[in-house]
């Protein structure tokens, strides 16, 4: 690496989940960064709990290049072995939806991983560097297990291979990521039931045998089945980043027991724990209360920037939806709620304006009443604080307000100072933050709006000329049905977006 790499003049900070505190961030490797994050699983349309997660760990990743670290981002998609719930038992969620449609599996999976991308897209997140599924690693996986039964922490019942925890915690800890303790988990569990094929309830799945009916099946050594949820992750990290890798990230309700059942698979199967710094993010809550589909309490990315649906009172575009998002540290819950998307917007738009208000300005001798300097470390002491998101958008306010002064002629700005706070700006607004200036996007596509109806509006005058009064009637009909009405005057036909 260039000894002009930003990582080196900037100490980063990290919370740690497993010690529970903040750490000098130091990676294996100077100037490279290996990153996993659980991605989604694909039975349904992405869920706005889900991309804030996505957010905060795009947030991550864009500063992290930022520093100039080369960054190899591996996000999966779980698309084959997540149960419906955590004890590994019910279907498995894509084939479930597959079966209630009536379509493959595998159409299920193409169907809600090009929607998680369409809205991921909307959000102006990065794709990750990798992004492997689960069925394209089956191979993989059963290697795994192998290793496990061998080094003695697994066991074959009935064609399924179940972790053995209780023996796993004789020489390791399980339970040491969520703050558990085997015994109080034990003393908490009831008993199995008489048809299950554990050993003892803790115990989770690395193969299950597949019943008759379940769609999704491979071949292994011990039975047709599928790969449990759990061992994906160990198997695609490891594969992709190495035995030990530097950040592992997900949601907060991946702590225990998908996260947990990781480590445990990393330690048993490479004989070292799997990952330096863990990383979880916090969830969402709407109007004050969690999000839940089965109490109507949800609303969908598309619902959010459409409009449609019957909790907020417009539509919001995506960049003030990651903007809103962004003014919570990511280990703090978010509320989503009317007035906070509101306060958002008003204080985005104040953001971008004061940008274009800056690229107008002309410098003077010197700079008065603010520190341009001392403000661009304060920017980087932010996100070198756990990525404060928050407190970079509040320094970022500072010099919104400084902006406003040079507009208003009360203070002044050096032309060196103005570069500075220019390529600052931008760097942490646009790079790191991720905002898209919506109002330049709304902008163009009004410009493009305006082309294409003046064009029709040219075609429907030729045609009125050459007495076609059928075409002419047809591009003014169909022009109204989408809410865009001619009108014919003295000064030629204008139109209006009703």
């Amino acid at each position: 690496m260039a000894a002009s790499s930003l990582y080196k003049t900037q100490e980063l900070k990290i919370y740690n989940s497993i010690s529970g505190q903040k750490e000098v961030f130091t990676p294996i490797t100077e100037g490279n960064i290996g990153m996993y994050v659980c991605g989604p699983t694909v039975y349904s349309n992405v869920h706005l709990g889900n991309c804030r997660t996505f957010i905060s760990f795009d947030l991550i990743f864009r500063y992290l290049k930022h520093l100039d670290y080369k960054v190899r981002y591996v996000r999966n998609i779980t698309d084959a072995g997540h149960l419906e719930n955590d004890a590994d038992e019910g279907e498995d969620k894509v084939a479930k939806k597959a079966r209630l449609e009536q379509l493959e599996p595998m159409e299920i999976v193409q169907r809600y991983t090009l929607d998680f991308h369409q809205v991921m897209d909307k959000f102006n997140a990065f794709p990750p560097s990798i992004e492997p599924t689960a069925t394209g690693h089956i191979i993989e996986q059963i290697e795994i297990i192998k290793t496990i039964i061998d080094n003695g922490f697994a066991y074959e019942s009935n064609g399924s291979i179940y972790f053995d925890v209780q023996k796993f915690n004789k020489t390791n800890h399980y339970g040491k990521l969520s703050g558990r303790n085997l015994e109080d988990m034990i003393a908490n569990t009831r008993e199995l039931s008489a048809q299950s094929d554990k050993k003892n309830p803790q115990d989770f799945a690395l193969w299950k045998k597949a019943d008759p009916q379940h769609i999704m099946r491979w071949p292994s050594p011990w039975s047709d089945g599928f790969p449990g949820w759990h061992l994906e992750c160990t198997v695609m990290s490891t594969k992709y980043l190495g035995e030990r890798f530097d950040i592992h990230g997900g949601g907060m309700d991946l702590k225990f027991p998908h996260h947990e059942c990781e480590i445990a698979q990393g330690e048993a199967a490479c004989g070292q724990t799997p990952v330096n710094y863990w990383m979880h993010a916090n969830m969402l809550t709407l109007n004050g209360k969690k999000m839940s589909k089965s109490t109507g309490n949800t609303i969908s990315p598309e619902e959010l920037f459409s409009g449609n649906n019957d909790i907020l009172n417009k539509a919001f575009d995506p960049a003030i939806v990651r903007f809103f998002m962004l003014q919570a540290h990511y280990r703090s819950i978010l509320d989503f709620s009317n007035d906070a998307l509101e306060a958002s917007e008003k204080g985005y738009h104040k953001l971008m304006e004061a940008i274009q208000t800056n690229k107008s300005i002309t410098p003077d001798q010197e700079t008065t009443g603010f520190n341009v300097q001392a403000w661009r470390q304060e920017c980087y002491n932010a996100m070198n604080d756990d990525f404060n998101s928050p407190i970079l958008i509040a320094k970022l306010f500072d010099a919104v307000k400084f902006i406003n002064t040079i507009k208003e002629q009360k203070t002044t700005i050096s032309a060196e100072d103005h570069q500075l706070l220019s390529k600052t700006i931008s760097a942490f607004v646009f790079d790191v933050l991720g905002l898209v200036n919506a109002n330049e996007t709304s902008s163009d596509i009004g410009d493009k709006l305006s082309g294409t109806v003046d064009l029709l509006i040219n075609l429907r005058a030729e045609a009125r000329i050459n007495k076609d009064f059928a075409t002419s009637d047809k591009i003014r009909d169909k022009l109204l049905e989408i809410g865009i009405q001619l009108k014919d005057g003295r000064e030629g036909t204008s139109f209006s977006i009703n």
